[in-house]
């Protein structure tokens, strides 16, 4: 059978490695001149969405790891996108992904083939670099094109009154030329504060324009944790958040956060509970704001030449740039000329899983990969995306019923809707590791730590209090991996080892392991608790 893989980014090159796995002959179709995708740093603007160039990854790369291929030990644990993209660059070397991968070659359009009631294929026209145009029958399409497909550009009463320059955060690239000027960042996402503390540094002056506020997370937790591996941890998402409310947890969080810097004072507190929103990451961002070199304000009441007025009644004067870190919307223009699966204001009729459209649930050989917003890392969610599909397009699993996926896609844009506010940007928003489970049991790839609690109590301890990395879910089921075991014992020597770059450790006493690993004795506490009294 042959499968079209349509992305060579962090979302197209583990589909085509797992289709290699379940022996299908396989094909990608890159409209770019490499792979990488939008973590590929592109100097000047184009159609496609790039990093910036200073742009640090806010997973940890244990995280971030695909579930064969754990990173080398003196990769800094949060990784500049030169050095994700050369952690690309191996695992498309070493798993021989590259000569299935056509670079320069652009998809124009995807469709159901006339017989597709019968076959389930998709036709794919592409043209090459030569413009010449193609047209080729697939038995199964991903499409890995993410979800930044049109910028969101705001408007403001004025603002055509502005002589200076207004510009989306996809046109931004790094903070060279901003020596003498005052600039204005719209947005406190990530990309928001990455402009605005870049900008903070070399700027004449810089404001970052928050309307709706935002909790900011650190990379770093305690004194030498990752934030993403204490954030998803198995044992609290899958079994302590089961009796513990929400509520309580977010009031938690949201202290830990707060004891960090006063949101409140620093014009940053939501009125949304920390769980609300997608997290927004910074180490630099309360420095920038305490030494006065980013200010922080409310949303913009209007433009006044090159003045702009807040809602608090503040201005900024002599501004000179306003660059909108306002995100992005998603569409689907490729699949049937954006006529397969329409898209209004960020919302979806009905996607299974953030996966399988319901259009074309008869088949399920249409998947969209990457799509969804995860509390964590999206390559290690991608590629399990991509082993559910090509389990179920290969006949080893079989999807529920058409009735049963429109439920279930029904039931998960409400539980969004209740849970986050009230923006196009939370459409597309999963919790990783609830997320990863119900994919894994899918294929039954799901660790069972009980089964080795007695036989290998180390392994036991790492899966089941430790950080749901990816390696977690080739230790059974389809295609396990050999290496999965070492790979998960080794996590916390691969953290350590970027952290001290090669440095000696001293080795810790028992009384010190004992204290450090709270959360495994945290963990033995709440299980006596919970079944025997």
């Amino acid at each position: 059978m042959k499968v079209c893989v349509v992305g060579a980014g962090g979302s197209g090159l583990p589909c085509i490695h797992w289709a290699k796995i379940y022996g299908f002959d396989v094909t990608c179709f890159e409209a770019s001149e490499d792979i990488g995708g939008l973590w590929r740093y592109k100097e000047h603007s184009t159609n496609e969405s790039s990093v910036m160039k200073g742009t640090v990854i806010n997973t940890s790369k244990e995280m971030t790891a695909y579930s064969d291929y754990p990173p080398a030990a003196d990769i800094p644990n949060y990784m500049h996108n030169s050095k994700l993209m050369q952690y690309f660059r191996d695992y498309a070397r070493d798993f021989h992904l590259n000569p299935h991968i056509k670079l320069k070659h652009k998809v124009l359009n995807i469709e159901r083939t006339a017989d597709y009631n019968k076959t389930g294929q998709w036709k794919v026209t592409y043209e090459n670099q030569f413009e010449a145009r193609h047209e080729e029958i697939f038995d199964g399409v991903l499409l890995c094109t993410g979800h930044h497909a049109d910028n969101n550009m705001p408007k403001w009463e004025g603002m055509e009154t502005f002589p200076g320059k207004i510009l989306h955060s996809h046109d931004y690239k790094s903070p060279d030329g901003y020596g003498d000027k005052t600039a204005v960042v719209i947005g406190v996402g990530n990309s928001g504060v990455d402009v605005a503390c870049e900008l903070g540094r070399v700027a004449k002056q810089t404001y970052l324009v928050s309307r709706r506020g935002a909790w900011i997370f650190s990379r770093m937790k305690g004194n030498d944790k990752c934030f993403d591996m204490e954030l998803n941890n198995r044992f609290i998402a899958l079994k302590f958040l089961k009796v513990v409310p929400m509520r309580i947890l977010e009031k938690m969080v949201e202290h830990d956060v707060d004891s960090r810097f006063d949101h409140e004072k620093f014009g940053l507190k939501p009125k949304h509970p920390i769980f609300s929103a997608h997290p927004t990451l910074s180490d630099e961002l309360p420095n920038r704001v305490m030494s006065g070199t980013v200010k922080v304000k409310p949303g913009i009441k209007k433009f006044q030449g090159s003045t702009l007025f807040f809602e608090d009644g503040t201005v900024a004067e002599d501004v000179d740039e306003v660059i909108c870190c306002t995100g992005y919307s998603f569409r689907f223009p490729l699949l049937e000329k954006g006529n397969l699966v329409p898209i209004d204001n960020n919302n979806h009729g009905g996607i299974y899983k953030l996966m399988f459209p319901l259009q074309t649930a008869d088949k399920n050989t249409l998947c969209l990969i990457g799509l969804c917003q995860p509390w964590g890392s999206i390559m290690p969610l991608s590629e399990m995306q991509a082993r559910v599909f090509f389990a179920q397009l290969r006949g080893d699993v079989k999807l529920p019923s058409r009735d049963l996926l429109e439920q279930d896609a029904v039931m998960q844009k409400a539980a969004m809707a209740k849970r986050y506010v009230n923006s196009p940007r939370h459409t597309l928003q999963v919790d990783f590791v609830p997320y990863m489970e119900g994919l894994a049991e899918l294929i039954d790839c799901q660790p069972k730590p009980w089964d080795f609690a007695t036989t290998d109590p180390r392994l036991f301890k790492e899966v089941f209090f430790g950080p749901n990395v990816a390696y977690v879910y080739r230790l059974s089921g389809p295609y396990p991996w050999p290496g999965a075991r070492q790979a998960i014992l080794d996590v916390r020597h691969r953290v350590d080892q970027g952290i001290t770059a090669g440095r000696p450790l001293r080795k810790k006493s028992l009384l010190e392991e004992i204290f450090n690993n709270w959360m495994l004795v945290f963990g033995l506490l709440f299980f006596v608790y919970y079944f025997f009294f």
